[in-house]
């Protein structure tokens, strides 16, 4: 272990409850407020893998966690791993198909579940009654425990964690834009690693006199490692959220005063451009964006409305999750982040720019993110494949260059490359010149198969007014890739949409668009 003695994640809310025992750990609004101190944390958490023990579980079975954003899904989580189990975290808005199969997938022996999510457990569980159900916010059924009964009943020794840093902690899906989700195996190790490597950012991202706001849905790695994670590693407050009401949140984030804001591009989005964000916002000493890449012009309107700098970050579910950020990285000449730029590698991780016969790109081409650091994962589960090549680096599938000044910039997917004819079509670049033509919204590019060229460009296009001459606004776009794009870039097809398909962390599914775009009716216009 390079980083330390902790060997489970769960020992940093120990310590946190050891250093500020009544101090507040977690808040919630729901029906009522609700706040939780450091100790009722850590003895919630002693709690859950004392019941987890109780029910014959030993380290290293899985216990899946279908919640939303809600106090109670830390406890579980920190419960679970200070048993020495694997928390297998789910988005309690997936489909009973989608979960049954996660939970048939990761070999499950208990779920946790709240009412976000409990119809479509009880329809995935009902065939498979080798899976215990315990339910929160909402009443049990026969058969299942609630999550109170559950914490009151948890009796005898504490179970004792093995201290192997390298034991399995958590089981993440991903998002499959190209195929069914795979689970990413993350040890103690990869978790405590970023951990310690955001701590080393200088100014820190977090402090313990911090509030940090946990939008982020808490089944994704951004805010299960990366917020949540980070807090309890400082001994920082989280106001736990679930759901985005732009205007209520806003309130609730003045009125807890809230200083530390991670989110996502969307959410920045609904901001910018309003009267009131720079004073409700005047608590706010941080912003940090990540899961899917923020426009610069978005980031100069939400500067101009909030006066707020955003910092960004990039990272994956397989890193746990950050690699690079822009905090100490080069300033541009407002005094915030460079524009288009997503920093530089944290401390402790390596990252290459490698070509595809494998060697370093030069300085300023773009080609595949390789990273390395004690921060990767261990492979897809069950057994570890497609993980980190035997020298520890981790081809990402990320297309981004390095600038002069070392920081990268991220271009595209490399699973999202089209090749026309031959010849690499990086979607970033139609999708900027598409994004010039006055009346566009948003736009997304997919390459489809194509017999006589290989792979041929489609763009999907949003106009920015409900009722737009489409055939016209069709036609302009046409007209601007003609004269901006070389012949092979021009996209073959150009359709009008409503809407975007997004996955839960506001990226656009291009998966979904290529399916669809497979179809003859396409069917986005109800998106």
């Amino acid at each position: 272990m390079t980083q330390g003695v902790t060997v489970n994640v769960s020992e940093y809310l120990r310590e946190a409850a050891a250093h500020n025992p009544d101090g507040i750990a977690l808040v919630e609004h729901r029906a009522d407020r609700r706040e939780l101190s450091w100790r009722q944390f850590d003895d919630a958490a002693d709690a859950v893998a004392r019941g987890l023990s109780a029910r014959g579980l030993v380290a290293g079975q899985r216990v899946a966690v279908v919640m939303a954003n809600r106090i109670d899904l830390p406890i579980a989580y920190y419960g679970i791993l200070r048993g020495g189990m694997v928390a297998v975290p789910i988005n309690p808005r997936s489909t009973t198909r989608e979960i049954d199969r996660m939970l048939a997938d990761s070999k499950a022996r208990v779920v946790l579940c709240d009412e976000a999510g409990v119809a479509q457990v009880r329809e995935a569980v009902t065939s498979d009654h080798q899976i215990s159900v315990i339910v929160d916010g909402t009443d049990p059924l026969a058969g299942e425990t609630s999550f109170d009964t559950f914490l009151a009943d948890a009796s005898g020794a504490d179970p004792a964690a093995p201290p192997d840093a390298e034991a399995l902690a958590v089981v993440l899906y991903t998002s499959g834009t190209s195929g069914k989700p795979r689970g990413a195996m993350l040890t103690h190790r990869a978790l405590i690693a970023n951990t310690e490597q955001i701590a080393r950012l200088d100014p820190p991202a977090v402090t313990s006199e911090d509030v940090c706001l946990g939008l982020l849905p808490m089944f994704h790695i951004y805010g299960l490692n990366c917020v949540l994670g980070q807090a309890v590693k400082q001994g920082a407050r989280v106001l736990l959220v679930d759901g985005f009401d732009p205007g209520g949140l806003l309130e609730r984030i003045s009125a807890e005063g809230v200083t530390n804001v991670p989110l996502a591009p969307p959410v920045v989005a609904a901001w910018a451009g309003r009267d009131d964000l720079r004073d409700k916002l005047a608590t706010v000493t941080m912003i940090l964006s990540g899961a899917s890449a923020l426009d610069p012009d978005l980031a100069d309107t939400f500067l101009a409305s909030s006066g707020k700098h955003i910092e960004q970050g990039y990272g994956l579910t397989e890193t746990a999750p950050v690699i690079a950020v822009t905090m100490g990285s080069k300033r541009g000449a407002d005094g915030g982040p460079k524009a288009g730029s997503v920093g530089r590698p944290l401390p402790g991780i390596d990252i290459r720019i490698v070509e595809s016969g494998g060697e370093d790109a030069s300085p300023g081409d773009p080609a595949e993110i390789w990273v390395r650091g004690d921060n990767v994962f261990s492979g897809y589960w069950p057994d570890g494949v497609d993980g980190p090549r035997s020298d520890g680096w981790y081809p990402t599938g990320d297309i981004g260059y390095l600038d002069e000044d070392g920081d990268l910039t991220l271009v595209d997917r490399l699973r999202e490359l089209v090749i026309v004819s031959g010849f690499n079509v990086y979607p970033f670049e139609v999708e900027d010149v598409i994004a010039e033509v006055p009346g566009v919204a948003q736009v997304a590019v997919v390459g489809l198969p194509d017999e006589e060229t290989g792979e041929a460009v489609v763009a999907f296009v949003v106009p920015e007014a409900a009722g737009a001459d489409e055939q016209r606004l069709l036609e302009a776009v046409e007209a601007h890739c003609r004269t901006r794009l070389a012949r092979f870039k021009q996209p073959r097809r150009v359709v009008i949409v409503q809407g975007l398909p997004q996955s839960a962390n506001g990226k656009v599914a291009k998966g979904r668009l290529r399916s669809l775009a497979r179809s003859e009716t396409l069917g986005l216009d109800a998106t």
